[in-house]
């Protein structure tokens, strides 16, 4: 009995002592997506970016990126029972639409088998293209475009070249 006695203190020490160490510990939060305050406070989100620009079709900044979403998509059903995207999209009314039609690669499988409509790997659009938007950078970057890094290759190459 003097055993039980002695755990059931030694678990109420133990508890106690993690309270009083968790109301003292307040680190700030880390840099990143979240900055300032700390961990323990609760911040209100940033505010949303504003709505998608619609600044037509832009450049590619590599070979295979998906493009980018020219206008806005709120509110439309993306889902296993219908895809807004393929009313303007798809195959069938594209021309009509006057929309660009969904790359010929969505029309294969992952084992590079043809069918004859949307991929079901490629239904889901905004799995891999996102609307522009005007929003600012959440971190900074150095991301340089193809031709960009091809630039640089190529000026370094003159530069040690002439040496």
């Amino acid at each position: 009995m003097k055993w039980l006695t002695m755990l059931s203190l030694s678990l109420v020490l133990i508890v106690a002592g993690l309270a009083i160490a968790e109301e003292r510990r307040d680190d700030s939060a880390p840099d990143g997506l979240r900055p300032g305050g700390t961990l323990s406070q609760s911040l209100p989100a940033p505010p949303m970016a504003g709505e998608p620009r619609d600044a037509g079709r832009e450049v590619l900044n590599y070979p295979e990126q998906p493009p980018v979403i020219p206008h806005g998509i709120r509110d439309y059903q993306i889902d296993t029972r219908a895809n807004h995207c393929l009313t303007c999209h798809s195959r069938e009314h594209a021309v009509q639409a006057g929309a660009p039609m969904v790359s010929v690669s969505h029309f294969r499988d992952r084992h590079q088998q043809v069918l004859a409509a949307v991929s079901p790997d490629r239904y889901f659009c905004t799995q891999c293209h996102v609307p522009q938007t005007d929003a600012s950078p959440i971190v900074s970057n150095t991301f340089l475009n193809v031709d960009e890094v091809l630039g640089e290759m190529l000026r370094q190459q003159r530069e040690g070249g002439g040496q």
